[in-house]
């Protein structure tokens, strides 16, 4: 097999190579350093072929690359902000969530003898008020958005006698320290 002689697309010295060289060098994400590495081989004179082959890419990525570097130099290596998946509930539903969620209890929308919202009866209004099926884990996820944390309730009793509470907390201290 013959060895094949690249010819250089720009001098070494040139203020496009140094340029790519600084942003290689002051480059802190793998994902950029691989776009940059591409546009190196580039200008090296590789092939997209070879330069896929080595920065374990596909062919059609790296061309995209190298078209977005020619249209648009650097800038255009830049990585957009991924959309992710679209949410299943509009904004508006997702207030109208909220609103029973913080202002009602599951008692009052219709779910019997239940007194505080978990992820189950959330999922379940959901579902019976949108028809959006959501798991459990996509509920936290919904939670978070609006900024809701999902804890167990505590119960403390009214009758309760607070004298002995604090007699109790003390003797606890105790029991803790032994």
């Amino acid at each position: 097999m013959k060895n094949k002689i690249l010819v250089s697309l720009v001098d070494e010295n040139s203020p496009e190579m140094q340029q790519l060289k600084k942003a290689i060098k002051d480059n802190d994400s793998k994902r950029m350093h691989i776009r940059y590495m591409v546009i190196f081989n580039h200008l090296e004179g590789y092939t997209n072929k070879a330069i896929a082959k080595t920065q374990n890419l596909v062919e059609h990525t790296v061309g995209t690359y190298v078209k977005a570097y020619k249209q648009h130099g650097l800038e255009g290596l830049a990585m957009g902000k991924s959309t992710g998946k679209p949410k299943f509930l509009s904004d508006d539903q997702e207030k109208k969530l909220l609103e029973v969620v913080t202002t009602k209890t599951p008692d009052e929308v219709g779910f019997e003898n239940r007194k505080n919202w978990d992820c189950n009866l959330i999922a379940h209004w959901i579902l019976n008020t949108y028809g959006v099926k959501y798991k459990q884990r996509s509920i936290l996820d919904v939670l978070h958005r609006l900024n809701l944390s999902y804890t167990r309730p505590t119960y403390t009793l009214e009758k309760a006698n607070p004298e002995q509470q604090e007699k109790f907390k003390q003797d606890f201290e105790v029991l803790k320290k032994s």
